[in-house]
């Protein structure tokens, strides 16, 4: 995935056999709309459980449910619509389309309701899981027959994913010890080597793009050997870091990832893209990885002054979340006709999205407030999300539409 070149966002009209709903003539357009609704919904659901407003349903434990649903509900269907989109334009292949795509979306559908619902964990597991398999099987598929050979790693990031969803599964029904723990780290590694990968790639393209049309002297720095060792520090690192959370050595592999990664972007000239939001807010996106992966580090080596959740939040509200809003949002008008620029409305869900971010990783230092700061992140969040969907729903809905402000 690493070598994987930029899309160039080329509008969904060049390849289209599918005569039904336009919502099916593409992934992007179900998962991504799927993913700001279920992003809303989950939080919404897990506020009222916190609260005590209302009992948890899931054959999981509430924070597990939570967790686990951020993920591979969200996040993974923001993958989902990232891969079968840019999967065809690596390929040259017709994108996945139609009646098999609406097959996609119900197994993820099927595995939200399977999640929610006091079912048999064995009949939880398997349909949850069998969305990231078929996935799994269609990136295959296309990869190998396109034979596009340097992006079979998200075949490989795409297992691994599938593995650490067994692993949870097989903890929270206590087939096997901890195994649920392990997942959780796998998979939160998976994300952000995704964002090191793609993100790595695309900030400093798009932004060297940016920049060369603005007639910019000073461009970001190309891709060289220091990227590459910063992204296998940072692979090396997240994995003594899922075997032992805990230990110094994960501490210091984190720290030192981390000091990579905040030198790497600060290479890609993101104080030069603040006049556009859809540009600088990759690099926003971008920099809560070095936060998180060093409060991580930092967490391991000194816990007592540095909590365990302010790291995870800073992976999982910043940097994931901001990273996936704005992919989404320029994706989707890249490949629906639109002018890559954001106006006031999607500059607002991007400041929403990054205060949600601060207030959630600032919470455990604020004993005394901690439940105010949470209320407040839920909120930024939500209104970050429903945001999201109400610019781009009438876009996604519809075969070609300059709509998104």
């Amino acid at each position: 995935m690493s070598q994987a070149k930029p899309s160039s966002h080329a509008p969904e009209s060049r390849s289209s056999s599918w005569s039904g709903l336009a919502l099916f003539s593409q992934g992007f357009r179900p998962f991504f709309l799927l993913a700001g609704i279920w992003a809303i919904v989950a939080l919404i659901v897990w506020m009222h459980v916190f609260l005590g407003l209302t009992p948890s349903t899931s054959a999981f434990d509430p924070v597990a449910w939570h967790a686990h649903e951020m993920l591979f509900g969200y996040a993974a269907a923001v993958l989902a619509g990232f891969l079968l989109t840019a999967i065809p334009n690596w390929t040259g292949r017709l994108p996945l389309q139609g009646w098999p795509l609406i097959g996609l979306v119900a197994l993820w559908l099927l595995g939200r309701a399977a999640m929610f619902f006091p079912l048999a964990p064995l009949v939880v597991a398997l349909v949850d899981l069998s969305f990231l398999l078929a996935l799994l099987a269609v990136a295959a598929r296309e990869i190998l027959a396109g034979r596009n050979w340097r992006n079979l790693p998200l075949v490989a990031a795409l297992a691994v994913l599938l593995t650490a969803g067994a692993l949870i599964h097989a903890g929270q029904a206590g087939w096997l010890d901890h195994a649920d723990s392990y997942g959780m780290r796998l998979a939160l590694a998976v994300f952000a080597g995704l964002i090191a990968l793609v993100g790595g790639r695309i900030v400093p393209s798009f932004t060297r793009n940016w920049l060369a049309r603005h007639k910019a002297e000073a461009l970001p720095t190309p891709f060289s050997s220091f990227d590459k060792t910063s992204i296998v520090i940072l692979v090396a690192a997240l994995l003594i870091w899922v075997l032992a959370p805990e230990s110094a050595l994960a501490g210091i592999a984190c720290i030192a990832a981390g000091s990579l990664h905040a030198a790497r972007l600060a290479r890609w000239r993101g104080a030069a893209t603040l006049r556009e939001p859809l540009l600088a807010v990759l690099h926003v996106g971008y920099a809560w990885l070095p936060i998180a992966v060093l409060l991580i580090g930092l967490a391991a080596l000194l816990p007592q002054a540095f909590p365990t959740s302010a790291g995870l939040h800073a992976l999982t509200t910043g940097a994931i979340a901001t990273m996936t809003l704005a992919v989404m949002a320029r994706a989707i008008r890249g490949h629906t006709g639109n002018v890559l620029s954001a106006g006031p409305p999607t500059t607002a869900i991007f400041i929403a999205i990054t205060a949600a971010a601060l207030f959630r990783v600032g919470a455990p230092w604020l004993a005394g407030l901690e439940t105010h700061m949470l209320m407040a992140s839920s909120a930024f969040w939500i209104l970050a999300f429903a945001g999201f969907v109400a610019i781009h729903l009438r876009t996604l809905l519809t075969a070609y539409d300059r709509r998104p402000g």
